[in-house]
């Protein structure tokens, strides 16, 4: 390999592992979905932070995002990547927990990372792969201390939250990545009199987003992609890690008559620490009235 090679892909790996890896960013998106003249509410989402307790970084700047003070905050899982992760995790939260608030596990909350070739992700998912039978994070203690500060566990169930003016139903799966997802739990017509229907789901499988977008749910919320983590300028993402399509790996799009937003998330595994053209995100989105017809 001529050196002048080697060296643009030393750079390369430098800027993804060090620079880029840590250069959060905090996107906004306007969602039309109430009913004309309710007032605008502000959802925080946080998605696959994967965090070990060196994170300093990381730490700081989620801790920065409560002057957002926002109406509600969702995290669609991933949070954690090392058995020691939860209590660094709940002081990065911290200023956040005392806003109303809502999560849901991925598999990297249960089951920790473990050594693998990142480049097979080019041709496969990760679904499918063999795991320890038992959980080997501590994804009790994890749920216990955001359930402590108020937040919801929607893993494979429903609930009703007041979320500044609004009214909101909430339904929530489990990860369908490690077919912990059970949709059938929840199922049903979202009540008619919420003022909002929300989904919320780590991975954005197509057929659970069908399911709640037939069931009436009007915003959906993910994670799991990490935005493909590994882009090409001009072009996006190679892979998505799951079902859905490349065009629709981050950002807000839709999916039959809901809106959806995959958020390219935070971290990475401890493995495979770099991103390239594809930054550390949190999601801000606000939701404002349809325009009348």
């Amino acid at each position: 390999m001529p050196l002048s090679l080697l060296g643009a892909g030393l750079a390369g790996l430098a800027y993804a592992s060090v620079i880029e890896r840590n250069a959060f960013r905090l996107r906004r998106f306007d969602v039309p979905v109430l009913e004309p003249g309710q007032r605008p509410v502000r959802i925080l989402q946080l998605s696959d932070l994967h965090l070990t307790p060196g994170r300093r970084l990381l730490i700081n700047w989620v801790r920065s995002l409560g002057d957002l003070k926002p109406d509600l905050v969702v995290n669609t899982g991933d949070s954690i990547a090392h058995p020691e992760a939860v209590p660094p995790l709940l002081h990065a939260l911290e200023p956040l927990l005392s806003r109303p608030g809502l999560f849901v596990y991925g598999s990297n909350d249960l089951y920790a990372p473990v050594p693998k070739n990142p480049a097979r992700y080019l041709w496969r998912t990760s679904k499918g792969d063999k795991r320890q039978h038992t959980p080997s994070l501590p994804w009790q203690e994890l749920g216990a201390g955001m359930s402590a500060a108020g937040w919801l566990d929607m893993n494979n169930t429903t609930a009703r939250i007041k979320v500044g003016d609004l009214d909101v139903a909430v339904g929530g799966i489990h990860d369908s990545h490690i077919d912990r997802d059970r949709y059938d739990v929840i199922a049903g017509p979202a009540p008619a009199d919420a003022d909002l229907r929300l989904g919320v789901m780590h991975s954005p499988e197509p057929r659970n987003m069908t399911r709640f977008a037939a069931d009436g749910y009007q915003l959906l919320l993910a994670g799991h992609t990490h935005g493909g983590q590994l882009c090409i300028p001009f072009y996006g993402a190679l892979v998505t890690n799951c079902g859905i399509d490349r065009a629709r790996v981050k950002g807000l799009s839709r999916h039959d008559s809901a809106y959806l937003h995959v958020s390219a998330g935070l971290g990475t595994s401890p493995y495979a620490p770099v991103r390239f053209a594809c930054y550390p995100e949190a999601s801000l989105l606000t939701l404002v009235p349809r325009r009348r017809t």
